[in-house]
C-alpha cells in the first residue's frame, strides 16, 4: 500500500501526520518506507534528528541519476536508510531537491518515481511526504500512489484551497493514474470547544465529501515529539494525540480491507 499525503496549503501537518502513521505501521510490525520528497526535509529530521545533517544519499541522487544516464545507476535500495525505529525506513530529503525540480519537469521523468517503488519488494506500507506545492515531486507522488490522504485544518483559507487540491488531484487521476483514490481528509489541529472547525466539518460532510471520523488534537506534546525526534508511539503511548494517530491508523486499515474484500467479491 502506497499512501501520499498532500496538501497545497503549507503549515497543514503532512509530515506529522505522514511520520506518525509510519512508525504506528512500523510498531505493528510492518515493514515500513517513509519518502520524503519535500526540500524542507521535515520528515527527514523528525526520523533521523541530527543525523539528517550529515547524509550521503538523499532523494536528491536518487532524482538525479534520472537526468544523468549512468552505466551503473546506484538502485533504489542505495538511497533508503534505516531510522532508529524498527521496521521504519526512510528515503531521506534535503534542500538540493529544489535545484532539480524544473530540470526533472522538463525532461518529463513523471513516471519515474512510480517505476522505482513498484520494483521494491521489501515494503509492506509506503508513505510519502510532499512539498506544499503542485509541481514534479507531488505530481510524481500522486502517480506512484495508491491513495491520497488531505490533511485539513479547519479555516476558511484552507476550505478554499481544499476544492482547488480535490480538482487538481482529480486531474491527476483521470489523465496518470486510474486507480488513485482520495482516502480522506483528515482534520488536524482540532479544537473541540470552538465552534467555526465543527462548522467547516459539518458543512463539507454535507458536500459529501470524504471527512475521516478521527481527529487530531492540538498539543504542545508534538512539538515536543518533532524536537526530540521521535513520533508521539514512541514518545508518550498513552497521550491523547497518540490514541488519535492510532483511531486514525485503524480508521484507514479498516477501510482499506473493506475495499479489498468488495473487490474480492465483486470479482467472485
Amino acid at each position: 500500500m502506497k499512501r501520499v499525503v498532500f496538501n497545497q496549503k503549507g503549515g497543514v501537518g503532512k509530515s506529522t501526520i505522514t511520520c506518525n502513521l509510519a512508525a504506528i505501521s512500523a510498531l505493528r510490525g510492518a515493514r515500513t518506507l517513509v519518502i520524503d520528497l519535500d526540500p524542507q526535509a521535515n520528515s527527514t529530521r523528525y526520523l533521523l534528528g541530527a543525523g539528517a545533517d550529515s547524509l550521503e544519499n538523499t532523494a536528491t541522487g536518487f532524482f538525479d541519476q534520472m537526468l544523468n544516464f549512468k552505466l551503473r545507476p546506484l538502485p533504489t535500495e542505495g538511497f533508503i536508510l534505516n531510522t532508529p525505529f524498527e521496521n521504519l525506513s526512510l528515503l531521506p530529503a534535503d534542500a538540493a531537491l529544489e535545484e532539480l525540480q524544473a530540470k526533472l519537469e522538463s525532461r518529463y521523468k513523471i513516471y519515474k518515481l512510480r517505476e522505482a517503488l513498484d520494483a521494491l519488494e521489501d515494503f509492506d506500507q509506503i508513505w510519502i511526504d510532499t512539498p506544499p506545492a503542485l509541481h514534479f515531486y507531488t505530481r510524481s507522488a500522486l502517480i506512484a500512489a495508491d491513495a491520497c490522504l488531505i490533511p485539513f485544518d479547519c479555516d476558511a483559507f484552507a476550505r478554499h484551497a481544499l476544492y482547488s487540491l480535490l480538482d487538481n488531484v482529480g486531474e491527476i487521476r483521470a489523465d496518470h493514474n486510474h486507480e488513485l483514490l482520495v482516502e480522506g481528509i483528515v482534520i488536524n489541529q482540532f479544537q473541540a470547544r470552538a465552534r467555526l472547525p465543527q462548522q467547516i466539518i459539518d458543512e463539507l460532510r454535507g458536500e459529501d465529501l470524504p471527512v475521516l471520523s478521527s481527529f487530531l488534537s492540538s498539543s504542545v506534546r508534538i512539538k515536543e515529539s518533532h524536537q526530540l525526534a521521535r513520533p508521539m508511539v514512541h514518545l508518550d503511548r498513552n497521550h491523547k494525540l497518540t490514541q488519535e494517530f492510532e483511531a486514525l491508523f485503524d480508521e484507514l486499515k479498516a477501510a482499506h480491507q473493506a475495499r479489498a474484500k468488495a473487490t474480492t467479491k465483486k470479482r467472485a
